[in-house]
């Protein structure tokens, strides 16, 4: 691995950049209620990355970006480059689907205990996965595309992921950001117990429900562990009581659960009653993450574990412990770009983790795609 040089994610995406309530960060581009209203979602519905309303949304943005940048141009391919088969792949079919274009995805997990990779899948909509086990792949991705005469350049839309692609690779660099993600959650249920907190108690609840027999109960929704964590960790329930009562079927999702604690909410610490009440009106409201200081921690362990090492620093010291900017990945999208391509970046981390407060902004605090990072590769 090699140290390049400190960069941002804007260098490489300017502000094409949506967050979980598909707000684009550019304000030339339209908000979700407008985009909304032309292809009839309903108000305040906020859809899911792996859903088709995603992509239709996706798909309005990506024709608008086109229509700024290189009007005389129509997008004919689209390009992904992501880290999950799950929600990147489908992502990436769907928009393909919707849009009628014709595409190919990089998906991308680095496994340096394997030799090189390369295995070839197709969507359900016909696409072509391209899946590899070393991020130094994306530019033999790029050689394929024109060997398959889909070169990428003008008429090309690039849509590239965030999270564990472009910023904390996964296999090489997504630790730091699971890292992060457990710090926010810990400093979160530290200041609210105060004194009370136990930390071992705490590290044995989030590492039991944060497993994947427990995700169907959680939906492996953050907030809601880091909830449930609080809950525990004051007292009013039980680690053994929850797991019980979620393996009888007693309780079978996170909403019966804190229905419960509205139940009980007289019996919490004096200081719980309010966030507790806050968290429970946005689950009934549908809110995906309604414990929204544990966001505002989040965001903040984030940006402290950018770009902090000096350039004496060897790239494993700073890979060990900041979050990195995948140089394979810049590298690409620049070549892409002045190709003639668009690029647009997804992120399904939410916007209070990635933004900051209104508060923390006039303190001079920014969006974590202007944060400067490391950019660190292997080429």
């Amino acid at each position: 691995m090699k140290v390049f040089s400190r960069t941002t994610i804007r260098e490489i995406l300017q502000d094409r950049i949506v967050f979980r309530n598909l707000s684009p960060l550019d304000d030339a581009l339209p908000e979700l209620d407008v985009l909304g209203k032309d292809i009839g979602l309903a108000s305040g519905y906020i859809p899911r990355k792996s859903h088709l309303d995603y992509a239709r949304v996706i798909v309005k943005l990506l024709k608008h970006v086109q229509n700024l940048d290189a009007p005389s141009f129509e997008i004919r391919n689209l390009v992904l480059v992501g880290d999950t088969l799950l929600n990147d792949a489908k992502a990436f079919s769907n928009i393909c689907q919707v849009s009628g274009w014709s595409g190919k995805a990089f998906i991308g997990a680095e496994n340096m205990d394997e030799p090189v990779r390369i295995e070839k899948e197709m969507t359900e909509s016909g696409q072509e996965l391209y899946l590899a086990n070393r991020w130094s792949s994306l530019s033999d991705f790029d050689r394929y595309c024109v060997e398959c005469n889909m070169a990428i350049g003008s008429g090309t839309a690039v849509v590239i992921d965030l999270d564990k692609t472009v910023l904390g690779a996964r296999g090489r660099n997504s630790h730091v950001i699971d890292e992060v993600r457990i710090q926010a959650v810990h400093n979160t249920v530290k200041r609210m117990l105060g004194q009370s907190f136990d930390k071992n108690v705490f590290g044995d609840v989030y590492e039991h429900f944060n497993g994947d027999s427990f995700h169907s109960f959680t939906s492996d929704n953050q907030d809601y562990l880091a909830y449930i964590c609080l809950v525990i960790c004051s007292g009013l329930f039980s680690k053994y009581q929850l797991e019980n009562d979620i393996k009888s079927g007693i309780l079978q999702s996170f909403q019966q659960f804190i229905k419960i604690i509205e139940g009980q909410k007289n019996d919490l610490m004096p200081n719980l009653e309010n966030i507790h009440s806050d968290i429970y009106t946005r689950v009934q409201a549908g809110d995906p993450t309604p414990f929204k200081s544990f966001r505002h921690n989040e965001y903040l362990s984030t940006i402290e574990h950018m770009g902090k090492s000096t350039r004496a620093a060897s790239a494993e010291e700073i890979l060990s412990s900041e979050i990195v900017v995948t140089e394979e990945v810049r590298d690409m999208a620049l070549v892409w770009k002045e190709r003639g391509a668009i690029l647009f970046g997804l992120s399904d981390k939410p916007d209070e983790a990635s933004i900051p407060s209104p508060d923390l902004a006039r303190q001079g605090y920014v969006p974590i795609h202007q944060v400067e990072a490391w950019s660190i590769g292997g080429r």
